[in-house]
């Protein structure tokens, strides 16, 4: 962290973009400014920021990969230069972009001698290839290489199990982090007492580092909601201080919306193939939701036919509820 002086005048919060370069498709870098601060803020901004840039956004990455008589991932194939792990880890840095959830399948179906690149890729239009020209093998001789692929939408990362699937696929470590790298630096003015944030940020390339900068800003934001609606909720503490006890109000479901027979919209499309991005959900309840694995409208309405268990979704408020219910009863129909 670096702290200097820099003459600047006292003025409304605001923030700016004052560098942004793209060092190739897929290095991206923006550096963003917030002041006035007061003495104190710009670290916990800063630090907040950083943890929300690295941590919570999400990203769209291969997962998993399957070749055919392949007997394990360390195995090598006559006319292929790389081993079959070297391809796995050739596919892992593999940049996409997309905005749906679930899980994607893409494959790879070529033949030799030539170079695959990720162009070679075979997506769903749902599915941006940022880097066409990233090298996944070398076909030295005139064989086939055809390999099915996993793609999902998730945040962090995740290591893969040691062991292949059941249907012969095998996983890739989940890098699903858009954000390379962040920094936040600290430039004080006016006696100290005042502060300028500067926040660096690198991304992949499938999100620009001001995209990112928004969505890491509105997932900070969700993140601290709950706690300003605590007294609407009615938490308190007890006997013991550890514990937080959620009174919530009666409210009875709409006895359409419980019924099992439901399976279609008004259109005649299956819920499973909906998913809640294409509703009009508020982004907190949005964000609450994906976090509990609730993906598409057919998992809402199977969801919906318990109070229980919607309030047993961490953040979860009454209010939600009914909002959820309001738009599956305006949407949807109901089979006899």
């Amino acid at each position: 962290m670096v702290r200097e002086e820099i003459a600047v005048s006292t003025r409304t919060l605001q923030w700016k973009c004052v560098e942004s370069r793209a060092d190739s498709k897929r290095l991206y870098y923006g550096r963003f400014m917030l002041s006035p601060l007061m003495k104190g803020q710009a670290d916990t901004i800063g630090i907040a920021m950083r943890r929300a840039l690295l941590g919570e956004i999400e990203g769209t990455c291969i997962t998993r990969a399957k070749l055919d008589k392949v007997p394990h991932e360390y195995s090598t194939i006559v006319g292929i230069e790389e081993s079959i792990h070297e391809i796995f880890m050739n596919l892992k840095e593999i940049v996409l972009r997309s905005n749906l959830y679930g899980t994607r399948n893409a494959s790879i179906c070529v033949r030799g001698p030539r170079y695959v690149t990720a162009q070679d890729i075979i997506s769903p239009p749902s599915v941006e290839i940022v880097d066409t020209t990233q090298h996944i093998a070398s076909l030295t001789e005139p064989i086939d290489l055809c390999i099915e692929l996993q793609i999902q939408r998730d945040r962090g990362y995740r290591m893969k199990t040691p062991n292949k699937y059941q249907d012969g696929s095998y996983p890739i470590d989940a890098v699903s982090m858009p954000v390379r790298n962040a920094n936040h630096s600290i430039h004080s003015y006016g006696n100290e007492k005042q502060e300028i944030l500067f926040l660096e940020i690198w991304t992949n390339g499938s999100l620009t580092p001001k995209e990112a900068l928004h969505e890491a800003s509105r997932n900070l934001i969700d993140l601290f909601i709950p706690f300003l609606h605590s007294e609407e909720e009615g938490i308190h503490l007890e006997d013991n201080p550890n514990r937080f006890h959620f009174h919530i109000p009666f409210f009875t479901f709409h006895d359409g919306l419980a019924n099992t027979n439901i399976r279609k919209n008004k259109k005649g499309i299956a819920l499973k193939c909906i998913f809640i991005d294409q509703s009009e959900l508020p982004p907190r309840t949005y964000n609450c939701l994906k976090r509990s694995n609730i993906n598409t409208l057919l998992d809402l309405l199977i969801l919906s036919n318990s109070q229980e268990d919607f309030m047993k979704i961490e953040h979860f408020r009454i209010e939600d509820v009914k909002q959820i219910l309001d738009i599956l009863q305006k949407h949807f129909t109901i089979d006899s």
